[in-house]
């Protein structure tokens, strides 16, 4: 445990809006993927994923033609391609990033979600939540090389690019590893204070990943063991975490909150709270630039006729995509 004057010695970390992009309707919306390679955000809404250049906010273009609702998003740059999927009609779509016109239409299963790119095998991980299953593409030749059975109903999935890919199993409250070299399931590992685990995010250097769970915790979990780190308090209505390698931060957005919670990695094994940002209620997903610590968060104006006390409403057309930049 590090001695109290020394965290109190580093400073609080800040962040200020410094641009919102108009992304409208459809209002429905999921998650919201950062890709470095090309500096691009991919935003998925409705029947689409909108692409947004990550520097100066300019809407480059949207991937069209998912009628049953887009969810994950998944960068295979060596190929060339994009993947997003229709979860309704429980297939994933290749896209070219260059076009943004679809390729591919992939069977995979009905609830398709979160999807992962595996960087040890290239391969695309489609996560399958009410069915608990995982579809594998090979992004070469677009077609499924296995399925594999995740035990329960399953959320948000991260690659450590070393062969291994964790899941969120939401029902049984447990990370779902996969050895993405033979397709198999090789531990599940429970958290037992974690109620509904959404968000996922890993530090591949130290080993550790971070669940965000809808009961108002992060949970920090050994990569290698399985072994419960730390659990730590964070907002209402978590459905993503993103970790920030440079700055050593952690993310939680939360949704019913409108806050991001910010912890600090003081080393493997000590998580601390340092801060709160304030953003907007529905502001539940988000992805940030590991290079420069901006935050990109995905969300809505209130509907102002919302049931009182219900889940918040987004007002028609009001998406937007929050551009929070580090106040050095």
């Amino acid at each position: 445990m590090l001695a109290a004057h020394s965290l109190s010695a580093q400073p609080v970390p800040a962040y200020r809006l410094t641009m919102s992009v108009a992304l409208g309707a459809p209002d429905r919306w999921d998650y919201v993927v950062f890709d470095a390679s090309s500096h691009r955000v991919f935003a998925a809404h409705g029947d689409r994923v909108s692409v947004i250049d990550g520097h100066d906010g300019a809407v480059l273009g949207q991937v069209e033609g998912m009628p049953g609702g887009t969810h994950g998003i998944a960068i295979s740059s060596a190929t060339g391609k994009g993947y997003t999927d229709d979860g309704k009609a429980g297939i994933a779509v290749a896209f070219d990033l260059k076009t943004l016109k679809t390729e591919s239409r992939i069977p995979a299963d009905v609830d398709a979600d979160a999807i992962a790119f595996d960087g040890a095998t290239g391969h695309i991980f489609v996560i399958e939540g009410d069915p608990a299953k995982i579809t594998v593409i090979d992004p070469k030749t677009d077609s499924v090389i296995a399925t594999i059975g995740g035990g329960g109903k399953l959320e948000y999935a991260v690659a450590d690019d070393s062969g291994a890919v964790y899941v969120n199993g939401e029902e049984k409250r447990e990370i779902v590893r996969i050895n993405a070299r033979t397709n198999t399931v090789d531990a599940h590992w429970p958290m037992p204070a974690c109620l509904s685990p959404h968000g996922l995010a890993i530090d591949v250097v130290a080993h550790r990943l971070f669940s965000s769970c809808v009961n108002g915790v992060l949970v920090v979990v050994n990569t290698d063991t399985g072994a419960i780190v730390a659990n730590v308090p964070i907002g209402k209505g978590s459905d993503a975490v993103a970790f920030d390698p440079k700055r050593n931060l952690v993310f939680s957005s939360n949704g019913l909150d409108g806050t991001v919670s910010i912890l600090r990695e003081t080393d493997a094994n000590n998580f601390v709270p340092v801060g709160t940002i304030k953003t907007l209620v529905t502001g539940r997903t988000m992805a940030v630039d590991p290079e420069t610590g901006r935050l990109f968060i995905a969300a809505a104006d209130v509907d102002p006729s919302a049931t009182p006390g219900g889940r918040p409403r987004p007002h028609p057309g009001s998406l937007k995509l929050l551009f929070l930049d580090p106040v050095h």
